[in-house]
């Protein structure tokens, strides 16, 4: 720490009074960070041991600062103590900002200008900045070749699937990720990729985007930080605004290069899963091997975006023992219900078709509710409901001005309440409801959907929802 304070009065020519750590800005990289404050100045001190780490910060971040881009001025360093001084940005980064301006998927005017600002200076990172950067000091490669893929594509492997306890099979597997590899390093590569280009790493000061964490940075695709932010796990951004803010960076980044879209888009859902895989693989090792749960919290977001990506995107090559792989883990109760801090009681919410097999559970508690909703009025019998669902208004107008259904689901939350507050009081940790009806798509769903509206937000309770036939129609 002393070395940072004299790094501060050397800069201010002033004692630093008091220095803070800070939580939360890079806390999965193994930094010290920390504020140091004397009279109205103040400033960010970082200690890091990897010294090739700091080098290359330190030169991107001047580099940049040349370019005109917003990133920390560098007030002194000392490598031979692992130890630089930056200038402090505040405290509010965009994850931060975007979550307190949204109301689930709702999410207001500013916090998406914020976005959309950005996106806009994304080109000018990867094209303009990275013409003339030096490339030399990258580390630990110098750019997103074969071999830093293949290390994220094990990463995730070993330290994820393996870590989780989802079967898969390695020569396949192995096969695969051949397959992705030589796909990927088909799109243009020569362009600076930030690499770790997501929501925490952006701080917002008077409305305008600053920008931090880029020392892991190399030559690479374009799609790769656009795939970052977007697909950025606990951001959970809407597929829309998702659409919008690509749209947005694709129009700005026209402005760089003569880009064909069609071009672009045709290696990028590959790079969404690339990136995907990588987190989950920090979220393995970080939660799974290190045993630090908070990483944890973020896995079922990044399912979320798996099952997204599997309902509504067709890569132009197979991968089939990889999507075998991701499908178990999206269907995986027990990864779902990691986003649930440890004191709080997950209530894992199904439909299902009698048709089918009955729902497993997976979080080993055992017992819970199903509830038969065969003897309900079906409104799949009728034409009109044939291709909606339960959660579609037309159906739900009709289930709910049915006298029998009103008492069918009364009677369910009664007796799941109950359950709830028992299992809260006793320190149970999980409680599983199943509703099932003949197709699996129209009562069962609605009765769900209605158990989950009434628990959200119940203190103490974590809701977990899944439709088991809309998931295999990709609804």
């Amino acid at each position: 720490m002393e070395v940072l304070k004299g790094l501060f009065e050397r800069h201010f020519k002033a004692p630093a009074e008091e220095a803070k750590p800070l939580q939360g800005q890079l806390g999965g990289s193994g930094r010290t960070i920390v504020r140091l404050t004397g009279g109205a100045s103040s400033a960010i001190g970082i200690l890091y041991g990897v010294r090739e780490e700091n080098v290359a910060f330190l030169e991107f971040s001047r580099h940049f600062r040349r370019k005109g881009l917003p990133v920390p001025e560098i007030y002194g360093e000392d490598l031979s103590q692992g130890a630089y001084l930056e200038e402090d940005l505040g405290d509010t980064t965009l994850f931060e900002y975007l979550s307190a301006h949204r109301v689930g998927e709702r999410i207001a005017p500013e916090a998406i200008e914020a976005y959309r600002k950005v996106v806009a200076l994304l080109p000018r990172f990867q094209v303009e900045a990275g013409r003339d950067l030096n490339y030399r000091v990258c580390y630990p490669r110098a750019s997103f070749d074969r071999q830093s893929i293949a290390w994220d594509l094990n990463y995730f492997k070993y330290y994820f699937l393996r870590l989780a306890g989802v079967p898969f099979n390695e020569q396949a597997l192995e096969a695969d990720f051949s397959r992705l590899t030589k796909f990927l390093l088909g799109a243009p590569h020569e362009y600076f990729l930030y690499r770790d280009f997501q929501s925490r790493n952006v701080m917002l000061r008077d409305g305008q985007p600053f920008f931090l964490d880029y020392q892991g940075g190399r030559r690479g695709a374009l799609q790769y930080d656009i795939a970052s932010l977007l697909y950025d796990g606990k951001a959970d951004l809407p597929p829309a605004l998702r659409q919008e803010l690509l749209d947005c960076y694709l129009d700005c980044l026209g402005g760089f290069i003569d880009l064909k879209r069609d071009e672009f888009m045709e290696h990028y859902y590959a790079y969404v899963y690339v990136r995907i895989l990588q987190a989950l693989g920090a979220y393995g090792f970080r939660g799974f091997y290190e045993r630090k749960a908070h990483f944890l919290q973020s896995v079922p977001y990044a399912l979320k975006n798996l099952q997204w990506l599997a309902a509504n995107v067709k890569l132009p090559i197979a991968l089939p023992a990889l999507m075998d792989a991701l499908g178990s883990l999206s269907s995986s109760e027990k990864l779902q219900g990691l986003a649930a801090p440890a004191n709080e009681l997950t209530v894992r919410i199904f439909s299902f078709s009698f048709h089918r097999q009955l729902p497993t559970d997976e979080s080993g508690n055992g017992g819970g509710f199903v509830f038969d909703a065969r003897s309900l009025p079906n409104p799949g019998r009728e034409e009109r409901f044939r291709l909606l669902t339960g959660k579609d208004s037309a159906v739900k107008e009709y289930l709910e001005h049915e006298e029998s259904v009103g008492g069918f689901l009364a009677n369910a939350i009664a007796l799941v309440d109950a359950s709830a507050g028992a299992y809260q009081r006793r320190g149970f940790s999980n409680l599983m409801v199943s509703f099932g009806c003949t197709g699996g798509q129209h009562r069962s769903v609605y009765l769900a959907e209605q158990l989950a509206k009434h628990l959200r937000g119940s203190a103490g309770v974590n809701v977990v929802v899944r439709h088991v036939e809309l998931e295999k129609m990709g609804k």
